[in-house]
């Protein structure tokens, strides 16, 4: 899928296939807020990311007030300051590498 820069001009990418593994709350939110959006997830992770990177706020007053509605519907009490914070479950399902 190409992408659009600042100018105006597509740009062509390469993406690949990954398997994170992410906090199931968290994942429950960003995927609704890509549908509602009409977004892939990859392509509102790389957004996010993307803003992120350059020390820009994603999403607009909208947006968050989306966000804070999906935190409600799944549960979704984590904050960026348990960011660092958070442990796995005892007995979850670990990954093999």
């Amino acid at each position: 899928m190409a992408s659009t820069s600042r100018s105006g001009q597509t740009r062509t990418v390469t993406r690949v296939q990954t398997g994170v593994r992410m906090e199931k709350r968290i994942l429950l939110v960003l995927k609704g807020l890509a549908g509602t959006l009409d977004l892939s997830l990859g392509d509102l992770l790389e957004g996010i990311v993307l803003h992120s990177f350059a020390g820009k706020a994603p999403f607009s007053q909208e947006t968050r007030a989306k966000i804070e509605a999906l935190k409600q519907v799944y549960g979704l009490d984590l904050s960026a300051e348990d960011s660092h914070r958070l442990r796995e479950s005892p007995g979850a399902p670990r990954s093999k590498r």
